[in-house]
């Protein structure tokens, strides 16, 4: 009997077929978060030949990310613009004190702060409506913005920390630990395990997320690649 695949083995293909099934554009067994969300795409196999279809969800000039086990080449219409090794992290349990600074749970009206901030700091891939994908929590300083962690893909009983980010006028004050401290533990709390995505040359990132109790499940792939 051959014994099932994990969730995270997957996260964008199980996400886009279950959790976030709404956020997802469709072509046969391609499927790809809407634009406006997020430009992680997957296929049911995950290989080059499954993916032909995912040039009828992308117009011309848009990328698509994926990530999976291994580097495939560009589906038909796709030039690949990179590659790179990735670390995906789990954790049980969180260490470590909880915020010792206020935050705020942001709401949609903070949607446009939300894509500043994630603009001038390049989090990874942020979108106007990626916001939509989860509980989002940020610190204010004097009405602006400066820092915030969220939620993106919901794969199975795992759910992503993501978009964590600090204004450079503004790090050094702990804002991004304590941050992904409050959604991971809410993600506990709620009978969920949160999980990650970091490069695997990212190394300070890394061992921060080691200090807070996440480790090293396995390493995937990301590719980046541009419609044609």
């Amino acid at each position: 009997m051959t014994e099932a695949a994990h969730p995270l083995d997957r996260p964008i293909w199980t996400a886009l077929t279950t959790r976030q099934a709404g956020f997802s554009l469709s072509n046969g067994d391609v499927r790809r978060y809407h634009p406006s969300v997020s430009p992680f795409a997957a296929s049911a196999l995950g290989t080059t030949e499954s993916l032909a279809g995912l040039a009828e969800l992308t117009p011309p000039g848009g990328q698509v990310i994926l990530q999976q086990g291994e580097e495939i080449a560009p589906p038909p219409g796709f030039v690949s613009l990179r590659s790179a090794a990735t670390v995906q992290m789990l954790a049980a349990h969180i260490a470590g004190p909880p915020a010792s600074f206020d935050f705020e749970v942001l709401t949609p009206a903070d949607s446009p702060d939300m894509l500043a901030l994630a603009l001038r700091t390049q989090p990874g891939p942020f979108a106007e409506r990626t916001h939509e994908l989860g509980r989002f929590v940020g610190v204010r300083y004097e009405g602006r913005l400066v820092a915030m962690a969220g939620e993106r893909m919901k794969a199975g009983d795992f759910t992503e920390v993501s978009g964590v980010c600090t204004d450079p006028d503004h790090r050094g004050k702990g804002y991004a630990a304590g941050l992904m401290r409050e959604v991971a533990r809410d993600l506990l709390a709620r009978g969920e395990t949160p999980f990650l995505h970091a490069f695997e040359t990212n190394t300070g990132a890394i061992a921060l997320y080691e200090r807070l109790g996440f480790r090293v499940r396995w390493r995937p792939v990301l590719m980046v690649m541009q419609r044609t």
